[in-house]
C-alpha cells in the first residue's frame, strides 16, 4: 500500500472510465503508474443510466485488447422507443443486438483490474487533498490513506476525479462551466416493473414530463431497470419530475421497489479548447467530456484517456512535461471527439427551444434511423430542413447548417 512519500511517472487521480484508461495505457507502455480512487470501493457509486452502444464497446475493447467478461453486462438492447408529449413513438429497431445495459459497478472495478495487470498500482480509499506546484509545474499530489497523509511526486499529473474536479482547480486550469450546460440528474434502480419489450430503451421528452431534459427507462432484466430523468436547473428538482413521472405511469410502476438511489450534475456540453498544464492535465467528467444530447460519458472518458495516455507517453518520452508538448492531447481530442461533439452541442441548443407542439409534429416525420445519426452529430441538415418548413422554427434551423 501507499502511505507514504513516494514518486512515479504519472498518478491519476479518479478510477472512473477515464482514469482507469489513462493509466492502463500508461502502464502498457512501460511507465510507472498510480491510480488513486477516493472512495472505499471502485465503481461504488454510478450517476449514469448505464447504456452502451455495441459500437462504443468495441471501440473499448480495441483500446484494452481484450474483450468486457459477460459479469459486466446486464441486458442486451436491440433498439429504443422514444415517445413524443402526445404519447406518439418512435421505434429504433435493429432487429440484432445493437447496445448494453452495463454493471457499472463491475465494469469500472474491471477497468481498474486492467489497469493492474497492467503494472499500474491502484489503491481506493485514497483522498487527494491537494497538487504539489513548483516553478509553475504540477509535480505531484498530496494524499490521505486510513489517516496517514503523503506525497506522490510524478512527471504528470491526471485529473479524472468527476464533474466537480476538485483537483483541476488546485492546480490552476479554469473547468467552470455553465449552469446552461449542466443537467440536474436523479434516478432510480427499480425493480418489479412490468416493462413491454426489455430489449429496448425507454425515452420521453416533454416540457412538462421533463423540463429541457428527458425521462429514461433502461431494462437491467425483464422487469428490472435504472429509471431515470435529466432537466434543467430549475426551481423544482429532478427528483419532483421523476417521482411525478413515475405516478402518471402506473401501468409500469405499480408495485415497484426501490434497490438504489443516485443523483448529480450532468455536464452537457461547455467542451474545454485546453485540457492541460505544465505536468498536468484533466479526462472525462472532469473536462465535460460527454455525448451533450443525452449527456453519455462512459464511451468518451475511454476514448479520451487513450489520447491522454498517448500525449503522455510522447511527453515522457522526450522528457518534456510543459504545456506546449502535452497540448497534443487537446488537438487529438477536437480531431477525434471534439469536433463531431460540439455539432451535437449545437442539436441539444435546438432542442432546448422546442415546445411539446414542436415535439409532437417531429414524432411525425422524423424515423428511428434519423434519431439515432442525430446522436452522433449526423445528418443534422434533414431535421433544419423540417423545422424550417414552420416559420417560427426557421432561425432555429438555419442554426444546425
Amino acid at each position: 500500500m501507499i502511505n507514504k512519500n513516494t514518486s512515479a511517472d504519472v498518478v491519476v487521480i479518479g478510477a472512473g472510465p477515464g482514469g482507469s484508461s489513462v493509466a492502463f495505457n500508461c502502464a502498457k507502455a512501460g511507465l510507472n503508474v498510480i491510480l488513486l480512487e477516493k472512495l472505499q470501493q471502485i465503481g461504488l457509486y454510478k450517476r449514469c443510466a448505464e447504456g452502451l452502444s455495441l459500437g462504443s464497446l468495441k471501440i473499448i475493447e480495441e483500446n484494452l485488447g481484450t474483450k468486457i467478461p459477460q459479469k459486466c453486462i446486464a441486458q442486451i438492447i436491440n433498439g429504443a422507443i422514444v415517445y413524443a408529449p402526445n404519447g406518439k413513438s418512435v421505434i429504433i429497431d435493429f432487429e440484432e443486438n445493437a447496445g448494453a445495459i452495463m454493471e457499472r459497478k463491475i465494469f469500472d472495478k474491471w477497468l481498474a483490474y486492467q489497469a493492474s495487470k497492467e503494472g499500474a498500482y491502484v489503491q481506493a480509499k485514497t483522498n487527494v487533498y491537494d497538487i504539489i506546484k513548483e516553478n509553475d509545474f504540477i509535480k505531484g499530489v498530496k494524499a490521505e490513506f486510513e489517516g496517514e497523509k503523503f506525497e506522490i511526486k510524478s512527471k504528470i499529473t491526471v485529473a479524472a476525479d468527476g464533474v466537480e474536479s476538485i483537483i483541476a482547480r488546485k492546480a490552476g486550469l479554469n473547468t467552470t462551466n455553465q449552469l446552461i450546460n449542466i443537467d440536474s440528474g436523479f434516478q432510480y434502480e427499480m425493480s418489479n416493473l412490468k416493462i413491454e419489450d426489455p430489449n429496448k430503451i425507454y425515452l420521453w421528452f416533454g416540457n412538462k414530463i421533463a423540463p429541457r431534459g428527458y425521462v429514461w427507462l433502461f431494462p437491467k432484466g425483464k422487469d428490472i431497470a435504472n429509471v431515470g430523468i435529466g432537466v434543467a436547473m430549475s426551481e423544482k428538482p429532478a427528483k419532483y419530475y421523476l417521482d411525478k413521472f413515475i405516478e402518471n405511469h402506473p401501468e409500469i410502476f405499480e408495485n415497484s421497489s426501490i434497490l438504489e438511489i443516485n443523483a448529480g450534475g450532468i455536464p452537457v456540453g461547455g467542451f474545454l479548447e485546453n485540457m492541460v498544464l505544465n505536468g498536468f492535465l484533466v479526462v472525462g467528467d472532469a473536462a465535460h467530456q460527454v455525448n451533450p444530447i443525452h449527456g453519455g460519458g462512459l464511451k468518451e472518458a475511454t476514448v479520451a484517456g487513450k489520447i491522454a495516455a498517448n500525449a503522455i507517453v510522447n511527453a515522457i518520452k522526450k522528457n518534456d512535461f510543459s504545456e506546449k508538448i502535452l497540448f497534443e492531447y487537446n488537438k487529438m481530442w477536437w480531431k477525434e471527439r471534439g469536433d463531431s461533439l460540439k455539432k451535437v452541442e449545437k442539436l441539444r441548443h435546438v432542442v432546448e427551444k422546442l415546445s411539446d407542439n414542436d415535439f409532437n409534429m417531429l414524432a411525425e416525420q422524423l424515423t428511428g434511423d434519423d434519431l439515432v445519426e442525430f446522436s452522433r452529430g449526423s445528418r443534422l441538415s434533414v431535421l433544419a430542413k423540417i423545422l424550417m418548413k414552420k416559420p417560427s422554427l426557421l432561425k432555429l434551423g438555419k442554426y444546425l447548417i
